[in-house]
C-alpha cells in the first residue's frame, strides 16, 4: 500500500508519535476497519488528541491483519501507548471513529472523536467539508478585544443573568454562539433553562456521578423574559447584516420547559423590531410550548436528534415524560406554520448511517420537507454510545456517512447540509452555500 496513512499513537505524556510500520485502522461503529473513503488534511484549527486508557489498533501492511498494540518502546523506554483521534473544527463532519479498542482507562471526556492518521504532507483526519461559509472560521474568535467588548456589554446590562451566564460561555468554554452576543454579529445565544425534560447519555451540562465530567456547567437561576428580551433586542438591532438571536444552547437544559418566558421575551422583541430571525434549539418534547411561541413571532426551529427511530431516538434521549411521537408532532407543527425547519443532526459513524436508520431520516425530511440538515458529530465516548446504540433502533449494515448525506440531499430536493444555523430569511438563498459531501 503505497504511501498508506501511518497508525498515531501517543505516550504516556500525550506527545503523539506514527507507529514504525503499522497502517491507521477506522472505527465504523462495532466494527475495526482499513483505511477507506477519503481523508483530509487536519484543518489548521482541527488538532490531534490522545484518547486515554485505549489502545491502538493498526493494520499489518504485509500480513493484512489487525493488530493490537500493548505496548511500545522508544528511546530504551516502554511504555503502554494511548489511541490518537482528531478534533475537527466547526464546518467539518467526520465519517469515521479511530480505530481503538477499551484498556484500563476511563470514560473518555464529551469530545467528537475523528479517526486520524500520519500521511505523506502530515496529519490526517476522516471528515467531510460540510459548511464552508466563513463567518465561522476560529480565527475570528477568541480574540484579543474580545474581554474588553464583554466588559463594555456587562456594563450596559449590569445585572442581566443572560450575560453572566454567556460571559462564562464565551471566555472559558469559548462558545462562538456566545461570543456572539459580545462581538455583536450573527447568531448570538440566549440561555434561557435550567432544567431538562431528557436524560441524555451525552449531556454536556449534567452529568451522573459516574459519568463524564460535564464539559459546561448550568446557570442557576433563569432569566426573566425581560431579561432575555433586552440581550436579544439589542442583538437584533446591532449586528451588521445577517442576524439571529437563538433559544437554546448547549450550557443549558431543555428551553421548551420554560416556554411561557420565552414567548413573552419574543413578543418584547417583536414589539421594537422586526429585523433579523430568532430561532429556538429544542428537543421538540412539548408541542404545545412550540405553538405558543410559534404565535409570539418565532420563525426558525432547530430539532435536536440523533435518529429519526423510535428505539434509538428513546434509548440516548431518555425523553422524561414525552417520546419520539411528540417530537415527530413539534416537527410537523413547525413545517405548518413555516418556520425555517432544521434538523440537528448528531451524527455517530457506524450507526447513524445503518441502512434502516438512512431510510427513517430519508422519510422525516421528505415528509416534512426540511430545510436543513446540520450535521453536529456527537460529542460522546464512542464506546459508550456503542452500549447505548447496540440492538435499539432500526437495523442493516452501515452505508457510510457520506453516502447517508448525499441520500439525504436525494430525498429532498433544496435540503441544506450543513454546520452553521440559518434562518426564515434565507430559506430563498440557501442553496448559495452548499456542501461538499
Amino acid at each position: 500500500m503505497t504511501h498508506a496513512p501511518k497508525l498515531l499513537f501517543a505516550d504516556p505524556k500525550g506527545r503523539v508519535m506514527e507507529h514504525p510500520y503499522l497502517i491507521a485502522t477506522l472505527r465504523s461503529g462495532e466494527e475495526l476497519v482499513p483505511p477507506q473513503d477519503k481523508p483530509i488534511a487536519l484543518p489548521a484549527a482541527g488538532r490531534l488528541v490522545h484518547l486515554p486508557g485505549r489502545l491502538p489498533v493498526g493494520l499489518n501492511p504485509d500480513s493484512g491483519e489487525l493488530e493490537l498494540v500493548r505496548e511500545m518502546k522508544i528511546g530504551g523506554k516502554t511504555f503502554v501507548p494511548n489511541a490518537v483521534g482528531a478534533l475537527l473544527p466547526p464546518g467539518y463532519t467526520r465519517t469515521f471513529l479511530p480505530g481503538e479498542v477499551k484498556g484500563d482507562g476511563p470514560v473518555l471526556p464529551q469530545w467528537a472523536y475523528t479517526a486520524a492518521a500520519w500521511g505523506e504532507k502530515g496529519p490526517l483526519a476522516w471528515a467531510i467539508h460540510t459548511d464552508r461559509r466563513s463567518h465561522w472560521e476560529p480565527e475570528s474568535y477568541s480574540t484579543p478585544e474580545l474581554k474588553g467588548l464583554v466588559t463594555a456589554h456587562m456594563e450596559r446590562f449590569p445585572d442581566s443573568r443572560v450575560l453572566k451566564q454567556l460571559k462564562t460561555c464565551a471566555l472559558l468554554y469559548r462558545c462562538f454562539t456566545s461570543q456572539n452576543i459580545f462581538y455583536a454579529r450573527d447568531e448570538g445565544a440566549i440561555p434561557a433553562s435550567v432544567m431538562c425534560n431528557a436524560r441524555c447519555v451525552g449531556c454536556i451540562s449534567d452529568q451522573p456521578a459516574d459519568g463524564p465530567p460535564a464539559s459546561h456547567e448550568r446557570m442557576d437561576d433563569g432569566p426573566s423574559a425581560e431579561e432575555m428580551a433586552a440581550i436579544g433586542l439589542y442583538h437584533l438591532e446591532h449586528a451588521p447584516g445577517r442576524t439571529m438571536v437563538s433559544f437554546g444552547q448547549g450550557c443549558e437544559g431543555e428551553p421548551l420547559t420554560r416556554w411561557k418566558y420565552i414567548a413573552e421575551s419574543i413578543r418584547i422583541m417583536r414589539a421594537k423590531t422586526d429585523r433579523g430571525s430568532i430561532n429556538i434549539n429544542t428537543n421538540a418534547s412539548l408541542t404545545h410550548g412550540l405553538k405558543a411561541l410559534l404565535d409570539a413571532g418565532l420563525d426558525a426551529v432547530r430539532v435536536s436528534l440523533n435518529a429519526a427511530s423510535k428505539g434509538l431516538y428513546e434509548a440516548y434521549y431518555k425523553p422524561v415524560k414525552y417520546g419520539w411521537e411528540d417530537v415527530e408532532a413539534s416537527i410537523a407543527l413547525a413545517r405548518e406554520r413555516g418556520a425555517y425547519l432544521a434538523l440537528n443532526l448528531l451524527l455517530f459513524p457506524g450507526v447513524t448511517d445503518r441502512e434502516g436508520e438512512v431510510q427513517a431520516l430519508e422519510n422525516l425530511v421528505r415528509k416534512y420537507r426540511v430545510d436543513q440538515v446540520q450535521t453536529r458529530s456527537l460529542c460522546i465516548d464512542p464506546l459508550q454510545y456503542l452500549d447505548v446504540a447496540r440492538g435499539q433502533g432500526a437495523g442493516g449494515e452501515p452505508v457510510g456517512i457520506r453516502t447517508l448525506l448525499n441520500r439525504l440531499k436525494a430525498a429532498r430536493p433544496g435540503l441544506i447540509i450543513g454546520n452553521f444555523a440559518r434562518g426564515l430569511d434565507e430559506r430563498e438563498n440557501a442553496a448559495s452555500a452548499p456542501g461538499d459531501a
